[in-house]
């Protein structure tokens, strides 16, 4: 017999209407599709992705693109729609500047926003409709994140993120209980076997787990409309014992409808792994404390101390751009560097930089359990920097800046934005886009923010 939570999971679906969804949600939800929007843009940029989007795409522009297809975000080109929500997707990852959460311990926006905008761009719909499609998929997402104690080799990507882009679907398709339970049950044995190995060795096909999740919850659909089936708990089956060692069914379904996941994402302003961030807010802290340290001939040796996901990332030579993202001693060194912590300091150019490399060697990265136990409450650090005259300087932070409990500001937010989406778009029109999201939760009519990409 299906468990009590797959029905509370389809009914949350299948009952949410834009009406009862609390105004702080609503305005969290669009500076989340905002940051979502900047992120692939600012991701289309890299080498690779054009070179992905030319192959897939044939170079076919807009004009000439079918009516029913989607646009590749930061391009004029268009897809169908499937294979956009796959390369928006993988863009969204490429820079290591998407939103989280971190109960679900994974990034449920980039997992829902490719595969709903596709879907949005081949069938008009409104911003409140999408809005409301957004914030039910991210809701879904982040609760099997939180429920599920996925692998320990797994990467987050492509797992439990793809159900969420099947429940924005849903939402917006206006699917019936029966045909959302089925949905959810096809899509859970979707999954991928995704190695988290490749977030440390710099393997780039990391990248691609969320656009495949992406694209997954569109063939789904189309494999429920041709009616094909799944178990009759997939969810269940698949992340309680295939790529997970349980599934916690109350965690689930925990406050659904009344505490709405995205009130608790974080956003990243840092350009790098999220278990560097504590320890980049604290360098930050005393960069700006301590003018000595723009002179990084006088550091002699760099201590971090932090929780156990931050200790694991040792490596100070990083093999390439993705790879450095996942290095403390590599985001350190190239922050104090670079002075910035931002996509600029995260290079080919910057991991070739002997500068960068032999300030990376002079840091070491431990673990302190009291630390790992306030997870995932709390991620700590504490960075101790030693000088050439003896001084010794320390700074620690109990959480990340970013999380729900310490926001950046939206204007931190819409600053991060532009410098994104300007990477290929005008100022005019990244302003303009920007403008048409945070206006959302007042159209009623044909989105006029899909209209503006």
């Amino acid at each position: 017999m299906v468990s009590n939570y797959l029905d509370k999971l389809t009914a949350f679906i299948e009952r949410t209407e834009y009406s009862v969804i609390p105004v702080g949600a609503r305005k969290r939800a669009q500076l989340i599709i905002a940051d979502c929007v900047a992120a692939i843009v600012g991701g289309m940029a890299e080498p690779e992705m054009e070179l992905l989007f030319t192959s897939m795409s044939g170079s076919v522009p807009a004009p000439e693109a079918a009516p029913t297809s989607a646009q590749i975000l930061g391009t004029q080109h268009r897809i169908d729609a499937i294979n956009a929500a796959l390369i928006n997707g993988t863009a969204g990852t490429a820079l290591e500047m998407d939103e989280g959460h971190q109960f679900a311990r994974g990034h449920p926006g980039m997992h829902v926003f490719p595969a709903l905008l596709s879907a949005a761009q081949v069938k008009p719909v409104s911003d409140e409709a999408f809005l409301t499609a957004f914030i039910v998929g991210y809701d879904i997402a982040a609760r099997i994140g939180i429920a599920t104690a996925l692998n320990g080799n797994m990467h987050p990507h492509g797992t439990w993120g793809g159900l969420g882009g099947a429940a924005a679907l849903a939402s917006l398709y206006r699917l019936d209980a029966a045909q959302i339970k089925t949905y959810l049950n096809i899509v859970s044995s979707l999954s991928l076997a995704s190695s988290r190995q490749t977030m440390l060795e710099g393997g780039t096909v990391r990248n691609v787990y969320t656009g495949v999740s992406n694209q997954m919850a569109h063939i789904g659909y189309q494999l429920l409309q041709a009616g094909f089936s799944g178990e009759a708990d997939g969810i269940k089956s698949v992340f309680g014992g295939v790529v997970s060692s349980s599934f916690d069914e109350e965690k689930a379904c925990e406050l659904i409808g009344t505490r709405f996941e995205v009130i608790r994402n974080y956003f990243k302003l840092h350009a790098c792994c999220r278990y560097n961030h504590a320890a980049l807010d604290a360098l930050w802290q005393l960069m700006d404390a301590h003018s000595a340290l723009a002179d990084i001939t006088m550091i002699n040796a760099i201590d971090v101390t932090s929780y156990s996901l931050a200790a694991e990332l040792v490596d100070p030579a990083p093999q390439n751009v993705l790879a450095s993202k996942f290095s403390v001693p590599f985001a350190i060194a190239t922050t104090l560097v670079n002075r910035s912590s931002k996509v600029h300091s995260f290079t080919s150019d910057a991991v070739a930089n002997p500068t960068i490399l032999a300030l990376a060697h002079k840091v070491t990265v431990r673990e302190d359990p009291a630390m790992s136990a306030k997870l995932p409450d709390l991620r700590p650090a504490t960075v101790t920097i030693t000088l050439a005259d003896g001084d010794v300087l320390e700074a620690s932070v109990e959480t990340n800046r970013g999380d729900w409990q310490d926001p950046y500001t939206p204007a931190q937010i819409k600053e991060k934005y532009l410098s994104l989406t300007t990477r290929i778009w005008s100022d005019e029109k990244a302003e303009d886009v920007f403008a048409a999201i945070m206006n959302m939760d007042n159209a009623t009519a044909p989105s006029t923010f899909i209209e503006r990409l």
